[in-house]
């Protein structure tokens, strides 16, 4: 893996870092405090580019190729989307990394150091930008745990169609939202 600085040019934003939503999150001079902390790595197929159980703080970046996820020696997932952000939860729990991940094909990624970010807008001093940041992660976090609780449904009702198991009858359904109360008219005749 070759690790490079992320140089800005003219102030210009190519057009594979434009449509990355984890950088529309900044404004102007926060983006170029963002980009100036940052690197460009270029990974070959097998390069890792966390490795589970290590502690690092970066966040990272797919700009280009195909990942996988793997928890010891199983893969888990895989990152292909330009723009798809990965390792932020180092950003909020500080702790090892759970899970590898390993270009599967020539991959070029922009790590984001935030802990060279906190470095240079403490908290104290620019709260404004440490919300967008923790904004950005927590709508992140939101987004993959819903897509990982609706796989987890369609897993659970593809396990039950296997062995041939009914539909869960107790499975609660959305709650509804209270509605005003109106008068109720009744339709019935009255037999005299």
């Amino acid at each position: 893996m070759k690790e490079f600085a992320y140089i800005p040019e003219d102030g210009e934003l190519p057009a594979s870092l434009r449509a990355v939503p984890f950088l529309n999150a900044f404004n102007d001079e926060q983006l170029d405090d963002v980009l100036n902390s940052s690197s460009l790595l270029q990974c070959d197929v097998g390069d890792h580019i966390i490795k589970e159980g290590t502690i690092d703080s970066r966040i990272y970046i797919l700009l280009s190729g195909t990942l996988d996820v793997c928890v010891g020696d199983k893969k888990v997932a895989s990152i292909s989307r330009s723009g798809d952000v990965f390792g932020e939860l180092a950003l909020v729990n500080h702790d090892r990394r759970l899970a590898s991940v390993v270009a599967a094909t020539p991959s070029v990624c922009l790590a984001v150091d935030q802990k060279f970010l906190q470095d240079i807008h403490p908290r104290e001093e620019d709260p404004a930008f440490h919300a967008a940041l923790y904004e950005f992660v927590a709508r992140l976090v939101v987004k993959k745990l819903d897509a990982t609780s609706r796989r987890l449904a369609e897993v659970e009702r593809e396990l039950r169609e296997l062995r041939g198991e009914p539909e869960p009858v107790d499975v609660p359904k959305p709650v509804a939202r209270p509605r005003a109360k109106t008068a109720r008219v009744s339709t019935r005749r009255r037999v005299s």
